[in-house]
């Protein structure tokens, strides 16, 4: 039985043809392969930026500049990058709080080693699972990375792979067909908010100047207990307790007054220069208010799209969501340093260190306790996303709609309790449940295409047509991530802001896109994307609980085309050794799979 769910498509008049993106940082787990390397001036990064690309001149790229088209041209390089990744545990205490907890990392760091890539080089990442004693099973995903034509690396068990059993490698490859700002995660079970992650940087042009680039900073929550130890209480009780803390970079003190552990995170800067910090927010249940006090930031991209520059004093990220700015150095009249702070919106994010999740901003070598002030906002607790018209994308690209949209067919979302009490999430009355040991591709591959509910699929068998979603929510915000696709933001609201209920209103010329969006507690978003990407793409929450908990579907998309994609030698090898250790050891999946 096919999973139910409601879409509607139209025509789509002409082809665009989009590519895959990643990012990477040098570091010492990084080889080039090829002569040409051009990496701009990101702080810890080697090499020399991309002709032209000048800090009085970020829109240009060599023989490109920002006014390109990213999804019909990708420079030819002659790069490929090549990293070695290791899934392992570590004992850490990221706040200075004891006893340290165990948690899971890349290479042993949290977060883990950034990938920088150029806009056009390929990426070869292995990646070999060292989780011997937890006993679990690895992948990675690559957030934002449309991955065309490279469905099978896009690191979902139970759709696009079988997990890394413990001992095992994988080698993931795709290129680096946008640029800007994302990050890569492990995407089974909690993994990812153990601590396995880390940035994704890909060089390109840029919408504003900018002198230094800062590279990532993640704005992350974290948890005394791990993530696993929490899971089952959640389970059992749905909403999550208060978190412990959040991170900035991977740290922060805890406690209050002259009783508290560990260090602030610090950036030095330099008077009159201006810097790029790469805003993500890695977070499992913590939606972010971002600010520097006295400091305004110019916004000049989204996820993984460049958009027109936008001034303000706080950005606002839920959960999977990136933002790229620009702070000037040009506050030294008033301090030498000064906050900078992570605030959880108190409507959807509980934090025991709500008001103290912070890093320094530094003027000069020594870093000095700041004495300054926050700036007053309204709406500081909402959990939504900046609003839609300062959201503007600076390559345009505009949505044609059918003749007869029918909105009243609605994706709706909803929670219900199993069969042992547990919590679970679904859209359209369905929780996800799908098989490590079965993904979706080796289904398409045997032709066994009798999908049973459980795996929320969605068959769309079109070339060049608009998908459009209209997805209707209960009193919990939920952040929704695509995989394999920027969709194009129609129609996003809630009560009580603006409007009472969808009025029909939507945006078809250049409207926002995106991969990751707020949807709103009781309130609606309006998606759409083009079927330009054949395989197997995940739709989910990312909420961890909620993943974890089934709030996920995928769609099934060109399958005609989705067995060329795949190099079956490796993927068979792959699901044989997860399959040889888990009847090893006995192991038993709990969760959605996905």
């Amino acid at each position: 039985m096919r999973f139910a769910f409601i879409i509607i498509l139209a025509n789509l008049f002409g082809v665009g043809i989009a590519y895959p993106n990643y990012s990477s940082k040098p570091s010492t787990t990084l080889r080039l392969i090829a002569t040409r390397s051009r990496v701009p001036n990101i702080q810890g990064a080697t090499g020399t930026p991309c002709a032209g690309n000048t800090p009085n001149d970020r829109s240009a790229w060599c023989a490109y500049s920002i006014d390109t088209d990213y999804e019909n041209v990708i420079p030819d390089t002659g790069v490929t990058r090549e990293y070695w990744f290791e899934v392992k545990e570590v004992t850490i205490s990221p706040d200075g709080f004891m006893p340290p907890r165990l948690a899971m990392t890349i290479n042993g760091t949290l977060p883990g080693p950034p990938l920088v890539a150029d806009w056009g080089d390929w990426v070869v990442v292995h990646v070999t699972n060292h989780l011997y004693q937890a006993m679990n099973g690895s992948t990675i995903h690559w957030h934002g990375i449309r991955q065309n034509y490279t469905n099978p690396n896009d690191g979902v068990p139970s759709i696009t792979q079988c997990p890394i059993a413990p001992g095992s490698t994988m080698t993931y490859k795709w290129r680096a067909g946008q640029y800007g700002s994302s990050w890569y995660h492990s995407h089974i079970g909690l993994q990812a908010w153990e601590g396995v992650y880390g940035a994704i940087i890909i060089n390109g042009p840029a919408t504003a100047n900018y002198d230094v680039d800062k590279g990532a900073l993640f704005l992350g929550d974290w948890t005394h207990e791990t993530v696993d130890q929490l899971h089952q209480d959640v389970q059992l009780r749905g909403p999550a307790k208060k978190l412990s803390n959040g991170l900035i970079n991977g740290k922060n003190v805890y406690g209050n007054g002259t009783n508290t552990t560990g260090s602030p995170f610090h950036m030095k800067v330099e008077k009159g220069k201006s810097y790029r910090l790469r805003l993500v927010n890695p977070s499992i249940d913590t939606h972010w208010k971002f600010t520097i006090d006295n400091h305004i930031m110019t916004v000049i991209a989204m996820d993984l799209v460049p958009i027109k520059p936008f001034t303000t004093n706080v950005i606002s990220l839920g959960m999977g969501q990136r933002y790229d700015v620009i702070i000037t150095a040009n506050q030294e009249s008033v301090a030498e340093s000064f906050w900078m702070r992570a605030i959880p919106a108190d409507k959807c994010s509980q934090n025991e260190m709500a008001d103290n999740i912070r890093g320094i901003v530094c003027y000069g070598n020594t870093p000095k306790q700041p004495r300054t002030q926050s700036y007053t906002f309204t709406d500081v607790n909402v959990c939504e996303d900046e609003l839609l018209t300062n959201l503007v994308p600076h390559v345009p690209k505009n949505v044609d709609l059918p003749v007869s949209p029918v909105w009243d067919k609605n994706v709706t979302v909803s929670n219900t309790r199993n069969a042992e009490n547990f919590f679970r999430w679904r859209f359209n009355s369905t929780s996800m449940n799908v098989s490590w040991e079965n993904p979706t591709l080796m289904q398409v591959y045997h032709n066994e295409l009798g999908f049973s509910n459980s795996s929320g699929v969605i068959e769309l068998p079109f070339k060049d047509k608009w998908v459009y979603l209209f997805i209707q929510n209960t009193g919990v915000t939920h952040p929704i991530h695509l995989h394999g696709h920027d969709f194009s933001i129609l129609a996003q609201g809630q009560p009580g802001r603006g409007t009472p209920q969808w009025d029909g209103s939507i945006i078809t010329e250049n409207p926002p896109r995106r991969d990751t969006a707020v949807l709103a507690g009781n309130g609606w978003l309006l998606i759409a994307f083009k079927t330009n990407n054949p395989g197997a793409w995940l739709m989910h929450c990312h909420i961890g609980w909620h993943v974890d908990e089934g709030l996920a579907l995928q769609f099934i998309e060109r399958q005609d085309e989705i067995r060329d994609l795949v190099d079956y030698t490796p993927f068979n090898e792959n699901c044989a050794a997860w399959d040889t250790y888990v009847k090893s050891q006995n192991i038993v999946q709990e969760d959605s799979g996905v």
